[in-house]
Parts: structure tokens; C-alpha cells; sequence
């Protein structure tokens, strides 16, 4: 018996030195790895790992090394997407503000992280991190990774053997700017202001129309479409005029989305004065 738990033990070890200093591992990762619940309370009772939460479970290191990520959310996030193969990306806001676009929120403390898919492991919510973790389905485009960034990564990469060892190195599945301004119109008016999306939206001027149609092509909130063209038709940027409105459905009959909000004349649905036509503002 002790022969066996001594191989399991072997055997964690091996893995763990895949593990960077400071990732997370969980029950489910044991559990693919066939490692025993006795060899993890030895390794935990011997400071070989240390707990996070119920069944997560930390590789130790120095806070001397990298001090940003002490409570920080990035280990955490590559840990669940890479190591631990989890399905899901950073979106909305957030990665709009990642890839510096929504210059209005403060990296000084938490703040919303926005994260899309079918997959998103529960006990990220529970980690005492500088993020407020914001789970979202993949309802808006389905369970598709158009314009999703990195989703294609690969650890085992023999072209660079030293990617598995250089954690920092590792990209963040994330949306793209054209991905990311649709879920964000999404979360308006409950959980995203319409001058928020004002701002952001002033900032791209360099968004794909190819990209964008097919992506608007397969959202399913009329609601976010309408918002996405009255948006575009105020900034007017130039990809703007490659992106045929009639190839995308805006659904029929007008919508009530804010309480003294005025109809649009083309979209048909309510917004704050502000952003309706300068010629219909101060009209009927």
C-alpha cells in the first residue's frame, strides 16, 4: 500500500513540475491525472502545494519574483484556460479596456472582468482577487469563437519548448475589439451605461468590416445590432461604409430599452436624447 501511494506521490510530483510556481491546479485535474486524495494531503501537509479554495489548489512561490501577482487574476484565469483546459475568454469591457480602448477604468483596484463561455470554472468567483468576476454564457453569438482571440494555443508547442516554463508568455483568450463592443452594447442598459459605450466607441476607428459583419450576422440580440448601427452612424468611422445594414437582421417593430428615452427614426428603439440624429435631437 505505501509502495503505491509512494509511486502516486512520484507521479504528482512529475506533473507538478509542469506546473509554473504560483498556478492553480484543481480536484478535476488531479482526478484526469489519476492522482490519489492521500498523495494531495501529503503534498499539502509537506507545503508541496498549498490550498486555494475547496478542491483548487496553488504551487508555491516567492511573492519576490513577481509581486504584481499576489491576488492578482491572471494566474488564475491562465491557469483554468491552459492547464487546466477550460472554455472560456475574456470579453465585453474588459477586454476592450485590456487592449486599451475604455481608458475610463481604474486598474488601482477591482474591477468588472467580464468572462464569456460554456465553461467557466465556479470556483473563480470564490478566489480573493483584484477583479469582480463577471460570468456570462455564450447566448450572444453561441457557443462559436469567431473573433476570439487565442483560442488555438498550445502548450506543447515543440517549436518552443520553454513556452511551458514562461507562464508571463502565455496569451489570455480574449475577444476582439469587433467581438468585444458587441457584448459590451449587450450588458446596456443594465450593466453598462450608454455613455460608456459612447466613449469606447469613439476610440475605434480601426475595426475589421469584414470581421464585424460576420459577427453581427450571427449575434441574436436585435437589441445589441440596433444599438451597434446608431452607435457607428453617430461616429461615422470609415470601416462603417463596408458593412451592408440590409444583410443583417434588425428584427421588426420598435423596442422600449430606456424609461424617457426618445425612438430612433431608423433603428426604432428608445435612447437617450444624446444619441439621436443632430437633426432630430431638439425635434419630434
Amino acid at each position: 500500500m505505501s509502495n503505491m501511494n509512494g509511486q502516486s506521490e512520484t507521479k504528482l510530483k512529475q506533473l507538478l513540475q509542469q506546473v509554473p510556481p504560483g498556478f492553480i491546479v484543481d480536484s478535476r485535474w488531479m482526478a484526469r491525472h489519476a492522482i490519489s486524495r492521500q498523495s494531495v494531503s501529503s503534498y499539502l501537509k509537506h507545503g508541496w502545494l498549498e490550498p486555494v479554495t475547496s478542491g483548487v489548489y496553488r504551487r508555491p512561490f516567492s511573492s519576490d519574483t513577481n509581486p504584481e501577482a499576489v491576488g492578482g487574476w491572471k494566474m488564475p484565469l491562465l491557469s483554468a484556460a491552459w492547464l487546466l483546459q477550460h472554455s472560456f475568454h475574456i470579453g465585453g469591457a474588459s477586454a476592450l479596456s485590456l487592449r486599451g480602448h475604455a481608458h475610463y477604468l481604474s486598474f488601482g483596484g477591482a474591477f468588472d472582468l467580464y468572462l464569456y463561455g460554456s465553461d467557466i470554472p465556479s470556483w473563480l468567483q470564490k478566489l480573493r482577487i483584484d477583479a469582480d468576476l463577471k460570468a456570462r454564457s455564450n447566448a450572444l453569438f453561441g457557443d462559436g469563437t469567431i473573433g476570439v482571440d487565442n483560442v488555438d494555443f498550445d502548450l506543447s508547442n515543440e517549436n518552443d519548448p520553454e513556452l511551458a516554463q514562461s507562464p508571463w508568455r502565455w496569451p489570455m483568450p480574449m475577444s476582439s475589439p469587433e467581438r468585444a463592443i458587441l457584448e459590451m452594447i449587450d450588458e446596456v442598459p443594465k450593466n453598462e451605461s450608454f455613455h460608456k459605450v459612447d466613449v469606447v466607441f469613439e476610440s475605434l476607428a480601426n475595426l475589421r468590416p469584414k470581421l464585424l459583419t460576420t459577427l453581427l450576422a450571427q449575434c441574436r440580440s436585435v437589441k445589441t445590432k440596433r444599438l451597434f448601427f446608431i452607435y457607428a452612424a453617430k461616429h461615422n468611422h470609415a470601416w462603417r461604409r463596408h458593412i451592408d445594414v440590409s444583410a443583417v437582421d434588425l428584427g421588426k417593430g420598435d423596442r422600449a430599452l430606456t424609461p424617457g428615452g426618445r425612438l430612433h427614426p431608423t433603428y426604432r428603439i428608445t435612447i437617450p436624447v444624446d444619441l439621436m440624429p443632430k437633426e432630430t435631437q431638439d425635434g419630434t
